[in-house]
């Protein structure tokens, strides 16, 4: 018999904010490890963002999605964070569960990290055992936590109050990575000794590539053999990721000053990279171009689009970007997809990201490496994208798919849910 999991996550599908999937794709897999899911969630007509009716064709058939009874930003604007918003309403549906003895464990995924606590208190009021999912770090020291009774002051002293709370009685951690964690793990010395702990990358579903295929879409930010070697990076950048993106274009003018008909062919192009989902001028990256010099190498759509389209457009571009960040920790899950997309990879990534043995394992492209302290040089960046744009031969198609098996979403769920059983044998027995 099946034993009934609630993943609780702000966004789902039709959200297009990358958050989304990590229940997504769990829900495809769980089933088959003797795991029923239900989905909680907010409800999508109150998502600010742009919604991406794409996605609902990637949910999985039959899946039961409570949308959670969620506050509304109009006509008054009082908070916009939807696991604020949604969070009396999924705590209500999970309790309804919960009395009915419909409910073996809780998994709360963040961010949205205001959902956390709603786990524990479940857990207090009904008994349920609970788990988070950290797909980021809860408490960072981000820039400008110093200037008192300002947004980011306020943000990371309330993280400061709720995570201990929220993870206390926990009995079960995951993480994308270990450095997902860690921080709260030291933090939070019981938790790290009485919790089941699990890591487990976002991966990716082939299902989805199925999809994009059977729809046959055009992509609309290039044309496709017109002579350039289109490159494209798809998602968002995280402050510490500005850097590796200054490094890449300080790599590009070296390029040029290299190689300069080669770099004649290549066409850099950046989507969903703005500092707003939903802001067609919120450029981050065509400011910094312009800077290095190389703005007529680079183009920018800055608001996102929709996953679907986004898988499309890797598929038929000639290279997939992949940019990280100087944070240990940080394994972009934009990986998975660019592997699946069967288009070879040239990625910056830290050296102790995950990512790195995988794209190497797998031979799905290239990477150069950094560290905290360290970017490649403009001169090593230029050289390996000249040999990049002249191994036309060159494909993630022929890529090792039985190395990335063990990073894919079926594997994962598979980790998950060995996680789970753990935790709940633990409660039983403890």
């Amino acid at each position: 018999m099946k034993r009934r999991i609630a993943l609780v996550s702000g966004h789902f599908a039709p959200s297009n904010l990358v958050g989304a999937h990590r229940a997504r794709l769990w829900s495809r897999y769980l089933p088959e490890f003797g795991w029923e899911p239900v989905v909680v969630t907010g409800d999508p007509a109150k998502y600010e963002e742009r919604p991406d009716p794409d996605l609902e064709r990637l949910v999985p058939a039959g899946l039961e999605v409570v949308h959670a009874a969620t506050l509304s930003t109009r006509p008054i604007r009082l908070v916009g964070d939807i696991g604020v918003r949604a969070f009396w309403g999924c705590y209500r549906a999970l309790s309804s569960m919960a009395k009915a003895g419909q409910l073996d464990f809780v998994l709360v995924t963040i961010p949205s990290n205001y959902l956390a606590p709603v786990g524990r208190l479940l857990h207090l009021r009904r008994g349920v055992p609970f788990g988070i999912d950290y797909q980021d770090p809860w408490v960072n020291r981000w820039p400008g936590i110093e200037v008192p009774f300002s947004r980011a002051w306020a943000s990371y002293r309330l993280a400061s109050l709720l995570e201990p709370w929220s993870v206390r009685d926990a009995a079960l951690i995951t993480g994308m990575a270990p450095g997902y964690v860690a921080g709260m793990l030291e933090r939070n010395p019981d938790v790290a000794r009485r919790s089941v702990l699990a890591y487990m990358s976002m991966g990716s579903a082939p299902e989805d590539y199925a999809l994009v295929r059977d729809l046959q879409r055009k992509p609309f930010l290039f044309q496709p053999g017109d002579g350039h070697f289109h490159l494209i990076y798809a998602g968002a950048l995280l402050p510490a990721g500005l850097v590796v993106l200054d490094a890449f274009l300080a790599g590009l003018r070296a390029l040029r000053e290299q190689a300069p008909q080669a770099a004649s062919r290549l066409r850099v192009h950046f989507v969903g990279t703005g500092s707003s989902p939903d802001d067609p001028q919120g450029h981050r990256v065509l400011p910094r171009a312009e800077a290095a010099g190389v703005a007529d190498m680079v183009s920018e759509h800055p608001h996102r689009i929709g996953y679907v389209d986004t898988l499309g457009h890797l598929m038929q571009s000639d290279g997939v970007l992949v940019l990280g960040s100087t944070e240990r920790h940080y394994t972009p899950s934009k990986v998975f997809q660019a592997i699946l997309s069967e288009r070879p990879l040239f990625a910056l990534l830290h050296e102790e990201s995950t990512a790195v043995t995988m794209i190497r394992q797998a031979g799905a492209g290239e990477v150069l490496t950094l560290t905290d302290q360290a970017l490649p040089d403009p001169a090593t960046t230029a050289t390996a994208l000249l040999a990049f744009l002249e191994r036309p031969a060159h494909s993630a198609g022929t890529a090792d798919r039985s190395c990335f098996e063990a990073y894919s979403a079926r594997e994962s769920t598979r980790l998950l849910a060995e996680a789970l059983d753990r935790a709940l044998a633990g409660r039983k027995t403890g």
